[in-house]
């Protein structure tokens, strides 16, 4: 039976990113860059004010005569000579000649009403309130790497540097299913012995979340040949296959015998974990098959630790996750398992807070959670303020 940490890169080793498809920047965010992005023009295209004022030169003293105006958007081409001022705005070109730029503020003029001289209150240096041409990139530059996670900031670069559309890549396309005869939807009333199924639900929620497209394939009853059909589907349509059920050592466990059937390979069956050690993870070519167990917090569980993970990778993204810290316990803690166990907590400012939780059916107890501590197994008694590691959610 595999640790987490080991079962993990067994996973991730059959990862590879997906290829490229051209996006329009309404929507590349959270999309994965797929070749490097290059300026395209030095920016700021000239050296420009950044502030309202007058271009100056700075040796030239305090007081001065005005000789122009230049806007932002007027074209370069205006010259300060000797104890020469231009009234300047916000973005527009400094004046051949000029070196600095005084804030409005900071003047006033000789002559009210008159304006044709104007007196600095203060000395300038040269380079004051200016910003160069090239300071914020030059042409050629890699401003956005391959692999960079597109930000609302990154986008915004991206139209900068006329980038209308990227080549990124392809979010991972996923298949869910839940297994068991016991399931109904959840717009329909259980009769005697069923449930409603929110394994499948929850899963495509937590797929859509991971950055990818998920379809929701339906319930799969007890039943082989029902099944490897809706397998053979996943697989046809997918890169990612996830079943949730079906996956222990019952007799209605079907499910690691119709996947071998159908050409999967299993790279492992059982993780030393709680919840969630029935995991089963293969591959069929490029395809990735994810067995969940069918208890709700296991399901949960299982996608944080190994699915989220796989999508990301395939995604493209340089660190796949999951994210990890120590913090502190707001309040003591005891437990004993026979596993490492993912305990379902709540994040609170520097500190972490174990929830009430009875185990992996207990899917309420994760409404308010945004971490999972990670337990040792065996014996575990932690006051308040001691230090415990935890995935961040």
């Amino acid at each position: 039976m595999l640790e987490v940490a080991a079962a993990r890169e067994v996973v991730l080793s059959a990862c590879q990113p997906l290829g490229a498809t051209p996006t329009p920047l309404a929507g590349a965010s959270g999309r994965v860059l797929a070749e490097d992005v290059r300026a395209d023009h030095d920016s700021p295209p000239f050296t420009k004010s950044l502030m309202d004022g007058y271009a100056v030169r700075a040796a030239d003293g305090l007081n001065l005569r005005l000789t122009g105006v230049v806007a932002a958007g007027d074209p370069p081409g205006a010259r300060v000579g000797p104890r020469e001022a231009v009234r300047i705005f916000t973005g527009a070109p400094l004046p051949d000649g000029a070196d600095a730029v005084v804030m409005v503020e900071k003047t006033e003029p000789v002559e009210p009403g008159i304006g044709e001289q104007v007196r600095l209150t203060e000395p300038v240096k040269p380079g004051q309130n200016v910003l160069p041409r090239g300071r914020e990139m030059l042409a050629g530059d890699v401003v956005l790497p391959a692999g960079t996670a597109t930000s609302p900031a990154a986008v915004g670069l991206l139209a900068s540097v006329g980038r209308s559309v990227v080549p990124t890549v392809r979010p991972p396309r996923v298949a869910v299913m839940a297994t068991g005869s016991e399931l109904v939807e959840a717009d329909a009333t259980p009769g005697p012995g069923q449930i409603r199924n929110s394994n499948g639900p929850m899963l495509v929620a937590q797929a859509a979340r991971a950055g990818s497209v998920p379809r929701y394939l339906g319930i799969g009853r007890d039943d082989v040949d029902a099944l490897a059909a809706m397998v053979r589907d996943g697989l046809a349509t997918a890169d990612v296959l996830i079943l949730a059920g079906g996956v222990s050592v019952g007799a209605f466990d079907l499910v690691p015998g119709v996947l071998r059937d159908l050409g999967v390979e299993s790279h492992f069956h059982k993780v030393r974990m709680k919840p969630g050690k029935p995991l089963l993870f293969g591959t069929k070519g490029d395809r990735l098959v994810f067995g969940l167990p069918g208890n709700p917090v296991s399901s949960f569980v299982c996608f944080e630790l190994f699915v989220r993970p796989a999508l990301r990778a395939l995604s493209g993204h340089r660190d796949p996750g999951p994210m990890t810290t120590t913090l502190p316990l707001s309040e003591p803690l005891t437990a004993k398992n026979d596993r490492p166990t993912f305990h379902p907590a709540k994040l609170e400012g520097t500190a972490v807070r174990p929830l009430p939780w009875f185990g992996s059916a207990d899917l309420r107890a994760l409404l308010t959670a945004d971490a999972l501590l990670a337990l040792p197994p065996g014996e575990v008694r932690l006051d308040a303020g001691q230090p415990i590691s935890a995935v961040v959610l």
